[in-house]
C-alpha cells in the first residue's frame, strides 16, 4: 500500500489527501510531527516539510506540487473527466497558476500564520518555536484573507469552478487551505456568499469527510466547520 507522511492541520497535506481521495487511491496515513526533524523523515525529504508520498515500492515524492504532478502522471491520465488537470494546455496553465496561488501565496499570507500561531505553537517544544501566539502575525493574516476572498469571489462568479468548468487541483488547493482557516473560525463567510457556496460544494464531497472529522488537541473547531450546510 502507498503511504502519505502528513500532519493533519498542514494545508499542503490536506491538499494531497483530497487529491488521493478524488482519485480513489488507498493510502496509509502516517502522522509526521515535522518539527521533530526525525532522521528517517529527513532522509526522505531533506527539507523536513510535509507531505511526502511513497507510492508502494517507489521513491519518496516530496511536496504538494511534485506529488500533484506525480499523481496526474500515474493516475490522472487514466481517469478522463475525473482528471484533476485538464487536457487543454491553456487550462492546464491556469490550473497550475491557481494551485500555486493557493499553495504558495495564500499559504504564506493567511493559512500558515494562523495555523502556526493557533495550533502548531501549542504543541511544538519551545526550542522548535513553540510558545504563545503572536497576535501581530494573526492580525496581518486576518487582513490578508479579505484580499484573497475577494479574488476568489471574482473567480467563482465568472466560472463554474475556480480554474475552468470542472473541479481541478486549483479547487482542492484552495479548499485545503481554507479548511484549516475555517476550523479556526477565521473565515469571514458573511462577507463572501459566492465563495461560501463554492466551499459548501467542496466540503460536501466524500474526499472531504475525513478532514471534517479531525480535531486539534485543545483547539475546538468552529461551530459550522463540519456542517455541510453551514
Amino acid at each position: 500500500m502507498s503511504t502519505l507522511y502528513h500532519y493533519p492541520f498542514c494545508p499542503h497535506s490536506r491538499f494531497v489527501r483530497l487529491a488521493l481521495g478524488e482519485y480513489g487511491a488507498l493510502v496509509d496515513l502516517v502522522e509526521e510531527r515535522f518539527w521533530d526533524r526525525r532522521e528517517e523523515f529527513l532522509i526522505m525529504n531533506p527539507a523536513g516539510t510535509t507531505p511526502v508520498f511513497v507510492d508502494q515500492a517507489g521513491p519518496p515524492v516530496p511536496g504538494p506540487a511534485i506529488i500533484a504532478e506525480y499523481l496526474d502522471e500515474t493516475r490522472g491520465l487514466l481517469l478522463a473527466e475525473r482528471r484533476l488537470l485538464a487536457e487543454d494546455p491553456a487550462e492546464r496553465v491556469e490550473i497550475r497558476r491557481l494551485t500555486s496561488w493557493f499553495n504558495d501565496k495564500f499559504y504564506a499570507e493567511v493559512a500558515e500564520p494562523l495555523v502556526s500561531e493557533k495550533i502548531y505553537r501549542r504543541v511544538m517544544p519551545k526550542e522548535a518555536g513553540g510558545g504563545p501566539p503572536d497576535t501581530t502575525v494573526m492580525r496581518a493574516a486576518r487582513s490578508n484573507i479579505r484580499y484573497h476572498l475577494a479574488y476568489m469571489t471574482w473567480l467563482v462568479s465568472s466560472r463554474d469552478w475556480l480554474a475552468c468548468d470542472r473541479m481541478t487541483y486549483a479547487d482542492l488547493a484552495a479548499a485545503a487551505q481554507l479548511s484549516v482557516v475555517d476550523y479556526l473560525g477565521e473565515v469571514p463567510w458573511n462577507e463572501n456568499e459566492a465563495v461560501k457556496h463554492w466551499y459548501a460544494k467542496m466540503k460536501s464531497r466524500p474526499s472531504f469527510r475525513p478532514l471534517l472529522a479531525e480535531t486539534a488537541l485543545g483547539v475546538p473547531a468552529s461551530e459550522h466547520y463540519a456542517d455541510l450546510d453551514f
